[in-house]
């Protein structure tokens, strides 16, 4: 256990108001070749548990290749990954990930593919489905058990695709774009949704989104990425803004109207350029 202690020894910024350290990221340099082209270079970052935060980027600037190196997809060239204190870099299946698309098997019912990390587990497919069952009114799908995923709406997909996650048993999940191939309503009731969920279950959520807006009004924190390829050097995380709330629980709508979500997202826009 020495080597995990040594790793992941001394937070970034120790406990915080949203309590212990769920996932962090230490001095992540991270390549998609194997070395020869470095992409993110001395990044950190951590995710408080039952936090919302965001990470936000230009395209190609790396977003994705941290999160695969945070899921255990793929292993940092330096730098280390810890999931509560213990030491999970290069290994998966530790945390949940999912990507944009919804990845529902059309040949299956939507009961039988949210229970699919269930079954891959070793669970029998009847007490999969026992399992799922009472999560499904919870998740906003409460009788679509029988249905086939093109009958369900994109939100309503997405929910699925979110229960299927919540399933794997983790309380660190990572999003990639969960709400990009949603109608602009439809995403935004999807992220109010997903918030609350997270903090009912207390899922710890690190989420990649382009949208600025979406950042500041899911997250409490937000990691801005920049000297990316613009700028002919790897990308590294140029800022942490923490966005400041009015209220708890305040409506995103309202919110999106206040002085506190305008000055986030100035100065996100800012660090980006």
């Amino acid at each position: 256990m020495g080597g995990v202690v040594s790793a992941c020894a001394g937070s970034i910024r120790g406990e915080d108001e949203e309590g212990a350290c769920a996932l962090e990221a230490r001095h992540l340099t991270l390549s998609w070749d194997g070395g020869a082209h470095v992409i993110v270079r001395d990044i950190s970052l951590r995710l408080g548990v039952g936090e919302v935060v965001c990470l936000v980027g230009r395209s190609g600037c790396g977003k994705t290749t941290i999160m695969h190196a945070l899921s255990g997809l793929s292993r940092p060239l330096k730098g280390s990954v810890c999931l509560h204190g213990e030491d999970v870099t290069g290994i998966p299946g530790r945390v949940s990930y999912m990507l944009q698309k919804d990845l529902l098997l059309p040949s299956k019912r939507i009961i039988d593919n949210v229970c699919l990390p269930l079954v891959l587990g070793g669970m029998s497919a009847p007490d999969a489905r026992a399992r799922a069952e009472p999560l499904f009114e919870r998740f906003g799908l409460a009788g679509t058990q029988r249905r086939w995923p093109d009958e369900l709406s994109g939100g309503m997909r997405q929910r699925a695709a979110f229960l299927r996650t919540h399933l794997m048993g983790n309380d660190v999940v990572l999003l990639d774009e969960p709400f990009s191939a949603l109608d602009a309503l439809t995403r935004a009731d999807m992220r109010g949704w997903y918030c609350g969920m997270a903090r009912e279950l207390g899922i710890a959520t690190l989420a990649i989104t382009h949208d600025v807006d979406e950042a500041v009004t899911m997250a409490g924190r937000i990691y801005v990425l920049g000297d990316g390829p613009s700028h002919e050097g790897p990308s590294r995380v140029v800022a942490e803004v923490k966005v400041m709330r009015p209220q708890a629980g305040a409506d995103a709508g309202e919110f999106a109207l206040t002085p506190e979500f305008l000055a986030a997202k100035r100065e996100v826009l800012a660090c980006l350029g």
